[in-house]
């Protein structure tokens, strides 16, 4: 899911965070969020719901309507409503089970706090049954499992609910020659894992679904961040479309800086959809996936401009946008919107990115500009690395991204053995305007 509040520590749970997911207008209830003014019956039923479908959080404290000239965050008796909400799940749950609880407490002398129920369907005992009976969870409300529901919820397998959150990406390859040798410079992997709903698990995919996915990406901020990547090495470019290997259940989106020189795609950004085949175990829970690479040749393209007294090494400003370009667009709501269309979810069950990877032709060391940045003797090589997320940071909001876009360009410095790139990203920051 992508509220970022889900995977966040007890100590970064604050009210100001509470606050400020109240306060946007787009956070409204759905499959994986509910607010609840107070306790009530009807809560120990939603937990059940999320737990028999994709988790969820439910924030007790909070109205679950906004209305002009009130607070909609009024808090609650933190330990009376964990002891009725426990109590209930105890009495009513079959098999027993209770969610997480965090108590947040206001900044103030009330008294008051609001009460974080964390609904991990991972650990819930699948089906939940309240009353001999197994609700799901449908966008904003509550349901009932049919009898075929119900039974691939009995049948499924302990790790068949798991919702991924973006990880377990297959790690990229460099393109190569004929004779084996690389042909880029680097390449960069992001992307997502994505539950798929009961339609799109035995569907084709649809030219008009995937051609909207195309004009999302154009509209999205990676276009822009790839041709700022190309340092004036791009004469022109053609937009994210249809190119290479599409199949039923494969999309394959591409995005091409057009050179007349030698190297002739200095840059390319390559979105590649994958459904799973309609064939296969009826316990395993269908997953798709949407994978972005970024390849980049630009080293090469200004080598084949035959100036041997210039090399050419990626500066950090250009790797920033790059990564803030990337992150931006897979959350960005238009494509969002797509991509939960194509796997016939709700757009709260479409992940944020949660690892990148890099991959390169050379040690990074050399690489990347060397101004402002030095050697660690004895630090050894990097062809490049694995980059986990922060799972806390909502990617949404643009100070966040840009923490995350900074968190990975210090780990790439750390991992290539060299020391400065976090007064280097410090100071480029300070003389950024902040993202929008």
């Amino acid at each position: 899911m992508n509220n970022s509040l889900f995977a966040a520590s007890a100590s970064d749970l604050t009210i100001e965070r509470i606050r400020a997911l109240a306060a946007r207008p787009d956070q409204v209830e759905s499959l994986t969020l509910e607010f609840k003014r107070e306790y009530s019956k009807s809560l120990l039923t939603t937990i059940a719901a999320m737990a028999n479908t994709y988790g969820g959080l439910i924030l007790v404290g909070i109205n679950d309507k906004v209305e002009t000239g009130t607070d909609r965050v009024v808090g609650t008796d933190a330990q009376e409503t964990i002891d009725k909400v426990a109590s209930g799940c105890r009495e009513k749950f079959d098999p027993p089970w209770e969610p997480t609880f965090i108590p947040v407490p206001f900044d103030d002398d009330s008294g008051l706090s609001v009460v974080v129920i964390r609904v991990d369907a991972n650990t819930a005992p699948r089906p939940l049954l309240i009353d001999l009976k197994a609700p799901i969870r449908l966008s904003g409300q509550n349901s009932t499992a049919d009898r075929d529901r119900l039974l691939r919820l009995a049948r499924e397998e302990p790790t068949a609910s798991v919702l991924p959150m973006g990880q377990g990406l297959m790690a990229p390859h460099l393109n190569s020659d004929n004779e084996g040798r690389p042909t880029d410079d680097f390449v960069l992997r992001t992307g997502i894992n994505l539950p798929m709903g009961d339609a799109a698990a035995w569907r084709p995919l649809s030219e008009r679904a995937v051609d909207a996915l195309a004009r999302a990406l154009n509209e999205s901020a990676l276009p822009g961040a790839l041709r700022n990547l190309g340092q004036g090495a791009i004469d022109q470019f053609m937009g994210f479309r249809p190119l290479g290997h599409n199949r039923s259940r494969t999309a394959r989106l591409v995005w091409q800086a057009v050179s007349r020189r030698p190297v002739e795609h200095p840059i390319k950004a390559i979105v590649t959809v994958t459904l799973p085949q309609v064939h296969g175990p009826v316990s395993a829970a269908p997953v798709a996936s949407i994978t972005v690479d970024v390849v980049s040749r630009v080293c090469r393209y200004t080598e084949s401009m035959g100036n041997m007294s210039w090399e050419h090494r990626y500066p950090l400003p250009d790797l920033a946008v790059l990564c803030d370009g990337l992150l931006k667009a897979l959350v960005d709501p238009k494509v969002v919107e797509e991509i939960a269309r194509i796997a016939d979810i709700d757009t709260a069950l479409v992940a944020q990115p949660r690892e990148l990877h890099l991959i390169a032709d050379r040690p990074v060391v050399d690489l990347l500009s060397s101004t402002g940045l030095q050697e660690i003797p004895g630090a050894g090589a990097s062809f490049g690395g694995i980059f986990r997320a922060n799972p806390a940071l909502d990617l949404r909001v643009a100070a966040e991204r840009q923490e995350q876009a900074d968190d990975w360009l210090r780990q790439l410095g750390l991992d290539a053995g060299l020391s400065g790139m976090e007064t280097l990203v410090e100071r480029y920051r300070a003389t950024t305007p902040p993202p929008a």
